[in-house]
């Protein structure tokens, strides 16, 4: 007899952001396999008695291989246990839940995607940051700035595919994707944002221009970082990264976003 196994994406690491099917299938596992960046609170929905694995992956620490991981449900999954798979964010954005789909249905063991808050537009909302506004930027991109095995991605294809650039797994190199950014044809002082531990008690946030951000030398995971004029609707973080050149102060960045809004909406402006 098969059982199943669900790929649950926990959201951005408040708890109360995962969904409510996700909270239902965690209640009645046999088996939770979960990320370092699901929460750790959801743990406790589980049934007491159920196994819970650790799969977490970071920089120096693996838990468990990706194809061990795809092992471990394949097995789960065949002795007719309720598997859920708890991985931060969505499963299918940058989560490598299409492997262990594809791995499952390999395996004949069924499965189901249940859908999560991805921290791709999750972070920029807990930092007040749109990623999309009428009149002044009609479009964003998710980008990853790291490929497999940790090889930095390039950047030049994307970096002016889009008004607001959302990038992931940003956090060990931001200077240098900074700076990739402003080479493939970003403006240096456009504004930039970094949203650290976003929705959680140690959310940060902190913002600059990307010239400035491609000097500093901040080092914050987890994390997000946005280019484009949305980023200086964040408030004030913290005095860090360190910076060539003083970011304009809060009330500019404040006037100069009112002002760009007052242009876009003004009687004038709307067709």
């Amino acid at each position: 007899m098969s059982g199943i196994v669900y790929l649950v994406g926990a959201g951005p690491g408040d708890p109360r952001l995962l969904t409510l099917r996700g909270a239902e299938v965690l209640q009645r596992a046999d088996v939770v396999v979960y990320d370092r960046l699901a929460p750790a609170a959801l743990l406790d929905l589980a049934p007491r008695g159920a196994e819970r694995v650790d799969a977490g992956k970071a920089r120096g620490r693996v838990a468990l291989s990706q194809e061990a991981i795809n092992r471990l449900l394949v097995d789960r999954g065949r002795r007719g246990l309720t598997v859920v798979r708890l991985k931060g964010g969505d499963p299918f954005v940058f989560g490598r839940g299409g492997e262990e789909a594809l791995a499952l249905a390999d395996a004949g063991v069924p499965f189901e995607v249940v859908p999560g808050v991805s921290a791709a537009v999750a972070a920029p909302a807990y930092a007040g940051i749109p990623v999309t506004h009428r009149g002044l930027a009609a479009s964003y991109a998710v980008i990853s700035a790291t490929l497999a095995g940790g090889a930095p991605a390039d950047l030049a294809r994307t970096a002016t595919a889009a008004d607001t650039l959302v990038l992931l797994m940003a956090a060990e190199r931001l200077g240098e994707v900074c700076a990739q950014l402003i080479a493939a044809g970003r403006p240096p002082d456009e504004p930039a944002a970094v949203v650290a531990s976003a929705s959680t008690g140690a959310q940060r946030v902190l913002t600059g221009t990307l010239a400035e951000l491609a000097t500093g030398d901040a080092e914050i995971d987890p994390s997000v970082a946005l280019a484009g004029e949305l980023a200086w609707f964040a408030p004030p973080g913290s005095p860090e990264p360190s910076v060539a050149a003083p970011s304009p102060p809060v009330g500019e960045r404040s006037r100069r976003a009112l002002a760009v809004l007052s242009a876009v909406h003004s009687p004038a402006a709307t067709p």
